[in-house]
C-alpha cells in the first residue's frame, strides 16, 4: 500500500477550504444525532434510581445492570465495524439494531415487581435482577455499535471531520437533554404521574424513541462499504494502529480514563437522590447543556491549541469534576458546576478522540477504526468503571447511606494519574510515520 493512500496527514486547520455540507445531508445527520443520544438520555440517568427505588437492587447489582452496556459494546463493536467496512450499508444496520432495540427496551420495562404484594421476599429480588440482566445484556448488543455506526454515516458524508463533525453531534447532546429533562417535564405539565423517573416509563420512552430513529435510518443518506475494501479482517488492521507509539499512548489513557467515567454514568442519580435532589433528569442535563457550548467551540479549539492540548483540557476537567463533587458537605454548587464540567470532559476528550480517529485511520478501515475506539470507550473502559464503582459504593455504603466523598476521591484521583501520564509521553507529530495497516 502506499502512503499517500494508507497515511492521512493530521491536519486540524486545513489551509484549503472544503465545500459546505450540503443542508439535506446536514439535516438527515442532524436529526440521527438527535434520535441517537435521546434514546439513550431517556432512561440511562434515571435508571439507577428505579432500580434502588423502586426494584431494591444492591449498588453491586446496579453497577453490574450498567455493566451490560459496557459489556454489549466489547461484544458487538468491533463486528459493527467490520460489517460497516465488508458487507452492508450501515443506515441498514441502524434499522435493524434500532428496530429490534426497541423490542427489548419494552421487554425490560415489563419485569417489575413493584406492583405486586408478592413481591417480598429475596428470592424474588434476584429472580427479577437475573432476567434483567440478560435482556439489558441483549440490547445493548444492538444499541451500542450503532454509536459507532452513527459516527461511521457522519464522517462518511461530511467534507470535513474537524469542522462538521461537532456541529452534527451537538445534536446528540440536545437529544440526550430532550430525553433526560422528560422525566421532570411530563409530571410537571400533568401529562405522566410524579415519581416518573422511579417507575418503567423512561424504558417505554426510549422504545419509542428507538422506533422512530429505526424507520428513520432508511432515509439516511448512502453509506456502503468503501470501495476499496481491506484483503484482512478490518478490525485486526485497525489494532495494527496502535503500533503508532502516540496512537497507543492515546488509547491506553482512554481506557483509564473511562473508567472514570463510568462512576459518573452510573451512580450520578443516586447520587443527586441522596443530594436531595428534586429533579434528577433536569440536573444532570446541565452537563449536556455545557456540551452543546463546548461541542460548537471544539473546531476553534482544535485549530488554536492543537489536538495535545485540547485533550489535556479535558482530561483535567475529569479531575476537578471528581474533586468538587468529593467535597465534604457536598455544597449544591460545587455539585451543580462539577456536572457543568461534564461538557469539557466529553467534548475536549472523548468526541475530540472521535475526530483523532477519524483523521489518523486509513479510509479502507476508518469504520473498524471508529469501532476500536468504541470498544474502548463504551465498551473495556465503560464496563470496569461499572464494576469497580458498583464495589466501591458497596464498600462505602453504611447502614444504606453512601460516603460520597470517598467514592468520588478516587476517580478524581486516577483522571489526575491519566492526565500525568499523557502530558508525558504523548508526542503526536503533524505528518505520521507510515503505518502499514
Amino acid at each position: 500500500m502506499s502512503q499517500a493512500s494508507d497515511s492521512p496527514v493530521l491536519n486540524y486547520a486545513p489551509q484549503l477550504v472544503k465545500p459546505a455540507l450540503a443542508l439535506d445531508k446536514r439535516l438527515r445527520l442532524s436529526a440521527m444525532m438527535f434520535l441517537e443520544f435521546a434514546i439513550w438520555g431517556a432512561w440511562f440517568i434515571v435508571f439507577g434510581v428505579y432500580c434502588d427505588k423502586t426494584l431494591h437492587f444492591s449498588g453491586n447489582q446496579i453497577g453490574s445492570l450498567f455493566g451490560t452496556v459496557a459489556l454489549g459494546a466489547i461484544v458487538s463493536m468491533m463486528f459493527a465495524g467490520q460489517i460497516a467496512d465488508r458487507l452492508m450499508p450501515a443506515q441498514y444496520m441502524m434499522v435493524i439494531c434500532h428496530l429490534c432495540g426497541a423490542v427489548l427496551l419494552v421487554a425490560m420495562a415489563k419485569i417489575h415487581s413493584y406492583d405486586s404484594a408478592r413481591f417480598t421476599g429475596l428470592a424474588l429480588i434476584h429472580h427479577d435482577f437475573n432476567r434483567l440482566w440478560w435482556i439489558a445484556l441483549a440490547y445493548a448488543l444492538l444499541y451500542n455499535p450503532t454509536l459507532s455506526l452513527a459516527n461511521i454515516v457522519a464522517f462518511a458524508n461530511i467534507p470535513d471531520s474537524a469542522r462538521d463533525f461537532p456541529t452534527l453531534r451537538v445534536c446528540g447532546t440536545a437529544g440526550w437533554i430532550v430525553a433526560a429533562s422528560a422525566t421532570d417535564w411530563l409530571p410537571k405539565l400533568h401529562l405522566l404521574p410524579h415519581g416518573l423517573a422511579s417507575t418503567n416509563r423512561p424504558l417505554l420512552f426510549a422504545a419509542g424513541l428507538s422506533v422512530v430513529l429505526g424507520v428513520f435510518s432508511l432515509v439516511l443518506p448512502a453509506t456502503p462499504p468503501p470501495d476499496k475494501r481491506p484483503d484482512s479482517i478490518p478490525f485486526l488492521r485497525a489494532l495494527k494502529l496502535l503500533r503508532d507509539p502516540s496512537f497507543g499512548v492515546f488509547f491506553g489513557i482512554t481506557l483509564a480514563i473511562t473508567v472514570a467515567l463510568g462512576f459518573y454514568y452510573t451512580f450520578l442519580g443516586n447520587f443527586l437522590d441522596s443530594l436531595n435532589v428534586a429533579n434528577i433528569g433536569f440536573v444532570s442535563t446541565f452537563g449536556q447543556y455545557s456540551e452543546l457550548f463546548f461541542m460548537l467551540l471544539l473546531p476553534l479549539a482544535l485549530k488554536r491549541l492543537g489536538m495535545k492540548w485540547v485533550l489535556g483540557v479535558g482530561m483535567a476537567a475529569w479531575v476537578l469534576r471528581y474533586a468538587l463533587f468529593a467535597i465534604p458537605g457536598h455544597p449544591y454548587a460545587a455539585v451543580v458546576t462539577g456536572v457543568l464540567l461534564h461538557g469539557v470532559c466529553f467534548d475536549f476528550f472523548l468526541a475530540a478522540g472521535f475526530i483523532y480517529t477519524d483523521e489518523k485511520a486509513p479510509e479502507a478501515i476508518r469504520g473498524s477504526a471508529q469501532a476500536l475506539f468504541g470498544f474502548i470507550v463504551y465498551g473495556v473502559g465503560m464496563w470496569l468503571g461499572n464494576i469497580i464503582s458498583g464495589h466501591i459504593v458497596q464498600h462505602y455504603t453504611h447502614n444504606g447511606i453512601a460516603d460520597w466523598t470517598r467514592i468520588w476521591a478516587i476517580p478524581s484521583a486516577g483522571a489526575a494519574v491519566c492526565l500525568l501520564v499523557f502530558l508525558i509521553l504523548w508526542r503526536d507529530r503533524p505528518n505520521p510515520q507510515h503505518i502499514q495497516a
